[in-house]
């Protein structure tokens, strides 16, 4: 089915506290030249103790609304991806609704951890397309911090906090998805999670913390051998080469990860965008993080062809290539 959906406008938010590496390097046995040799990443940004994922959710939508003038109160869907909401339940994007009175309005949230946002996406181009919405709120916010371990130096190291906000509206002559897919691999969820109600896993206990534990080798060699498949399958949809693709938008987990990734899918390197060396890992944010930063650079222009591709826990990772057209009609 040929989509009618095309994506209409950004906005993004991060905390103003920074975590360097300098500072990192005070609270465990680590350092700068680590770091940045094992992961590209030199700063992430930090939620106040009493910030939480709706408040840079809110943030986020505020900053859509001011750069490009849009109206929200005809939003007919709000989907919420993060791993870290306020509540178990009222739902942020309940939240949302609420603080931004839309009267008559879907809200949801979901959880794809890291392909959050390329799984909204999916999900916006899909009510759309159908017919069921003229307009969709995707919405990601991570509070990543109040999650992790900052004893643990392999993970402490990582992550960051964020949110970001894209409007998806109903446009048949112009619009954004041109090829989209989606995958999962239930087996791997033991190698990064984050223990709730159970704290055991295919039978084997977990460590039952409260904060996230990873095994980032095993999840380096899952997406260093899946997510080249993936954008080799997307290209054959779209009937493209990678020469005809201005930008791979990875989420931005590792740098060296994301350069595994590159070489294996013979793809050039300097044609990524990224939010890792400042944002550190934000997971469902960081793709949208790194098209903003794009679009601050001049980097990204309307008319670019992209090549969006999230992946983490579950194990599950989702793809596009989308038309990035952001002008007014």
């Amino acid at each position: 089915m040929k989509s009618t959906a095309r994506i209409t406008a950004i906005g993004t938010y991060v905390p103003e506290k920074r975590l360097t590496n300098d500072d990192l390097e005070r609270i465990v046995d680590t350092n700068d030249e680590w770091i940045v040799k094992r992961t590209g990443m030199r700063e992430r940004r930090i939620a106040d103790e009493n910030e939480y994922s709706s408040d840079l959710a809110i943030k986020a939508i505020e900053n859509l609304v001011e750069q490009y003038q849009k109206e929200l109160k005809d939003v007919g869907c709000i989907v919420v991806s993060t791993t870290t909401p306020d509540y178990a339940f009222p739902s942020v994007a309940a939240q949302i609704q609420d603080y931004f009175d839309i009267p008559t309005t879907g809200a949801l949230d979901f959880n794809a951890t890291c392909a959050g946002f390329t799984y909204g996406l999916h999900m916006a181009n899909a009510f759309i397309t159908s017919g069921l919405h003229h307009k969709v709120l995707v919405v990601t916010a991570e509070t990543l911090s109040k999650v992790t371990d900052y004893t643990d130096r392999t993970t402490c190291v990582l992550f960051g906090d964020g949110a970001a906000a894209v409007l998806v509206e109903s446009d048949a002559e112009r619009p954004s998805f041109i090829a989209t897919h989606i995958g999962t691999n239930g087996k791997g969820g033991k190698h990064v999670y984050r223990t709730n109600l159970s704290t055991t896993m295919h039978g084997q206990p977990l460590s039952s913390s409260g904060k996230m534990v990873q095994n980032g080798r095993e999840v380096y060699k899952w997406a260093s051998r899946t997510i080249p498949l993936g954008i080799s399958e997307l290209l054959e949809q779209a009937n493209l080469q990678k020469n005809e693709v201005n930008w791979f938008v990875p989420h931005s987990a590792n740098l060296r990860m994301i350069e595994s990734i590159c070489e294996r899918s013979e793809f050039p390197v300097e044609k990524t965008l990224t939010s890792v060396e400042y944002m550190g890992n934000t997971s469902s944010v960081s793709i949208p993080l790194a098209l903003q930063i794009g679009i601050n650079k001049g980097k990204l222009k309307d008319g670019d062809v992209l090549l969006l591709y999230g992946f983490g826990g579950g194990l599950t990772h989702a793809g596009h290539i989308i038309k990035w057209d952001l002008g007014k009609e």
